[in-house]
């Protein structure tokens, strides 16, 4: 698991390896969701409608750096991190 971002509480995390499609985990307190990284779309769990708004916002800029970092880490590479949203 590498932790590529955080914050406004929230943490971004890509795990590798892990499963098809290409996605990351966003943790806020006690709720976590997987996100897709093509579509954008909750795959799996639940956020706070104001944490899934930012966390979506923040994905939505930096989707090319998200596909990069799902692929340095499929390949067995430290995915990086990622700026987050101010």
């Amino acid at each position: 698991m590498s932790e590529l971002c955080r914050f406004h509480g929230i943490v971004i995390r890509i795990f590798a390896p892990d499963h098809p499609p290409p996605h990351f985990h966003a943790v806020y307190a006690e709720y976590e969701a997987q996100v897709d990284i093509r579509s954008l779309e909750i795959l799996e769990g639940h956020l706070p409608s104001r944490s899934r708004r930012l966390v979506l916002e923040w994905a939505s800029m930096h989707q090319e750096e998200l596909v990069q970092a799902w692929d340095r880490c499929s390949s067995g590479m430290n995915p990086g991190k990622i700026a987050p949203l101010s």
